[in-house]
């Protein structure tokens, strides 16, 4: 079996400690394809891993899949959670405890409409499209949100409510029907400043089961979720991402590798 890495980092510690357990045996072969150099081979691996985002890998995803590759997750769903006005809509519909988000056009907009309608409290500003590097600001009063607007790039915006929390985000991954999960102490909060992620050993009840039913709405085979507690162990979805690093958590090559044989299987 053939397994396609659309990666410009094949060195990424999840990719890496998968791509050894399949080829261990000598009955798998990985090829690593660079987004930014490469194009779809005449004869295309039997599995793709799609763990970049850009727009040419999105586009090399899709001529993979046009000649019959089975690319995971699917170039449909990973472009889908790219906007995340599209990703709050989908998971309200679909009854996920997800964070109300409203759509601006640009800074200016989101500045005009909240001097009409101040805010209860703090918001969360982040990029309207996902990406690497994108905005995610916490603002509060007036004049630092005008400050964000005239210094703001020239791009869409959501915002969300900031819910107060204990200042830790939980960061869940899922790899195929594997759960991991960990603490990170929220950038987002001025009362917990950031660090790296704590293993967490045990969630909430509930919570495993809807880090699945995220999977099944956005028909996502490997994702995170980002999640806070709203209180009393309620869960509040802020943000869902297509194949994260999910690095530090003992088994997740192991699933990650597993998950590749299967995607191959018919059925």
């Amino acid at each position: 079996m053939r397994v396609g890495l659309i990666t410009p980092d094949p060195g990424h510690p999840l990719l890496a400690a998968a791509a050894a357990l399949l080829t261990a045996s000598g009955e798998h072969e990985v090829e690593v394809l660079d987004p930014a150099v490469g194009r779809a081979p005449a004869r295309p691996a039997d599995v793709y891993l799609l763990k970049s985002r850009t727009p040419r890998a999105l586009a090399l995803a899709r001529d993979l899949e046009a000649a019959g590759a089975r690319v995971v997750n699917s170039t449909a769903a990973t472009a889908r959670l790219q906007d995340r006005t599209a990703m709050a809509r989908d998971a309200l519909r679909a009854g996920l405890p997800f964070a109300p988000t409203r759509t601006y056009a640009s800074g200016g907009e989101l500045a005009l409409a909240l001097a009409e309608m101040p805010p209860a409290g703090p918001v969360v500003v982040k990029s309207r499209c996902s990406r690497k590097e994108d905005v995610v600001v916490r603002l509060e009063g007036a004049a630092r949100i005008r400050d964000f607007a005239s210094s703001a790039p020239h791009e869409p915006f959501v915002v969300q409510d900031f819910v107060p929390n204990p200042g830790w985000d939980h960061k869940l991954w899922a790899i195929g029907p594997h759960v991991f999960a960990a603490l990170r102490r929220s950038e987002l909060s001025p009362a917990a400043p950031g660090g790296g992620p704590v293993p967490l050993a045990d969630l909430p009840p509930g919570w495993p089961a809807l880090v699945r039913r995220v999977g099944e709405v956005f028909a996502l085979d490997v994702y995170g979720v980002d999640v806070i507690d709203a209180g009393a162990g309620r869960p509040l979805i802020v943000d869902v991402n297509a194949f994260p690093g999910v690095r530090d958590q003992p088994g997740a090559p192991e699933a990650l590798a597993t998950l590749t044989l299967t995607a191959h299987r018919p059925g």
